[in-house]
């Protein structure tokens, strides 16, 4: 591929500088904060901002701070025809980390860069302002321009991403290395339903159950406490699930103090895209409080929840919303969150749907088949695709081939990446296959050769896109 050989040589030659850079930015605890003058998300995703932003003005490139939503440097005087969009802002640390999360450690022995956003999304950001410096500095002859856009608040909803395609014109190719490679073209459908319902005739036995802290994850956690039951009834109902379950039954506690019962239930977590990976605490629980057999109108809310959500289900069967395509694979559905009194019922479910479904049509049978509990959308998106034989998604896949000696093509998948809501627009990277970097968990990192292979590939898409 033409230009591959200098490129090399350039970013092994400005390793230590790209080194640098991505320190200080994860030097920078970029979590969402209290919003201030100028500041809408809060200091530090502003700061970190503006480190980019002077590195980017520092390699030669004209700059924009968008208010401090987004900013962006264009490569040259040209129309940007092609847009590579990061962000800077992080989750937090949360706990588990042997390495300090905000001060980047190198481990030659594994060549790992340990800190939180070396893999999501700093050291791809990073990668991106390099790949167009050694464009820039080989003095490669360029056809249109390039612009990279850099947003704060990705992790929070992307009201940057929104507020920058209000006031400006994206490009009309644009990619994140905010995904994994090859090319992430599709991604599915998601609703975020709120299920809730009331008992008012005094009949509760369940005086409280709590489940899960997110909707977009398997819950691990649940646990429920009755009255007017024997903690010897509801050990019998869980023996008699063993036999059901007798390989994937998460753990379950039963106590009993002063007349109440409390059965806690541990499964695993996993992420709402590929709920089968996890153990669902929360529909398990369901499954022993229906087979309590519990009256009234909390008893006959929780068995339709039961009967809808069972447990080891992610298909939506039970439901009636199940459906699959060949594009973009299976809908997947978890019951991820719920908190119950005597009084009432709040839940929440997470669905990620095919192309071959719209998120009105499983709104609408959720309602049908649920009633009367009463489901209502908090967030509906509708599935993303870019067509895989565009010559843009072709080029990528051809620099990744060429780079990597791997076959590129395209993915679908469950999850959402930052180019959702951007026409035509798909996910380059920058995670590699078959390799776990901790992303939102404890001892997130980099690969310094993936690192450098990012950039690359990059500046190589740069080129075979936009040079002459």
């Amino acid at each position: 591929m033409q230009y591959q050989k200098e490129i090399h040589e350039y970013l092994e030659n400005h390793k230590s500088e790209m080194l640098d850079l991505l320190g200080k930015l994860v030097a920078v605890r970029s979590v969402q904060g209290e919003a201030g003058e100028n500041m809408p998300f809060g200091s530090e995703p502003a700061k970190a901002l503006k480190i980019m932003l002077d590195a980017c003005q520092e390699s030669g490139f004209q700059i924009e701070n968008l208010d401090n939503y987004a900013g962006s440097a264009d490569l040259n005087e040209k129309k940007p025809e092609l847009g590579i969009l990061a962000h800077l802002d992080v989750v937090p640390e949360g706990d588990g980390w042997t390495h300090d999360p905000y001060q980047m450690t190198y481990d030659p022995d594994s060549d790992k860069l340990f800190g939180r956003g070396t893999s999501d999304d700093k050291g791809p950001a990073v990668a991106s302002l390099f790949a167009m410096k050694a464009v820039h500095d080989l003095q490669i002859p360029m056809k249109s321009g390039v612009r990279l856009i850099f947003g704060t608040n990705e992790e929070n909803g992307s009201e940057d991403l929104e507020y920058y395609m209000k006031h400006r014109t994206l490009p009309p190719m644009v990619f994140t290395p905010d995904g994994d490679y090859p090319v992430i073209n599709l991604e599915k459908g998601m609703c975020r339903l709120k299920l809730s319902a009331e008992f008012t005739d005094g009949n509760s036995k369940i005086l409280k159950l709590d489940a899960g802290n997110v909707i977009n994850a398997v819950p691990a956690q649940a646990s429920a406490v009755l009255t007017d039951s024997s903690p010897e009834t509801v050990q019998q109902v869980v023996h008699d699930l063993q036999k059901c379950y007798p390989v994937t039954i998460p753990e379950t506690e039963i106590a009993f103090d002063n007349n109440l019962v409390t059965v806690s239930v541990n499964g695993e977590s996993a992420h709402a895209s590929t709920p089968e990976k996890g153990r669902n605490a929360l529909t398990f629980l369901l499954e022993i409080l229906d087979s309590l057999h519990l009256k009234g109108q909390q008893g006959e809310i929780l068995h339709k929840l039961f009967v809808s959500f069972p447990y080891g289900e992610t298909d939506g069967k039970s439901l009636g919303i199940s459906a699959e395509d060949e594009l973009s694979g299976g809908l997947t559905c978890v019951l991820s969150v719920m908190q119950m009194d005597k009084n009432q019922l709040t839940a929440y479910a997470d669905i990620r749907f095919p192309v071959c479904c719209t998120g009105a049509e499983i709104i609408s049978r959720m309602q049908k088949t649920l009633a009367p509990v009463t489901v209502e959308a908090i967030l509906c998106d509708e599935p993303h695709h870019t067509d895989e034989n565009s010559p843009f998604v072709q080029t990528l896949l051809n620099v990744y081939e060429s780079v990597t000696g791997n076959k590129g093509e395209c993915l679908a998948i469950g999850g959402g990446t930052y180019v959702h809501h951007i026409e035509g627009g798909v996910a380059f990277g920058a995670t590699f296959p078959d390799t776990d970097v901790h992303m939102h968990g404890a001892e997130e990192f980099i690969k310094l050769e993936h690192f450098l292979l990012d950039a690359e590939m990059m500046a190589l898409a740069i080129t075979e896109l936009c040079a002459e």
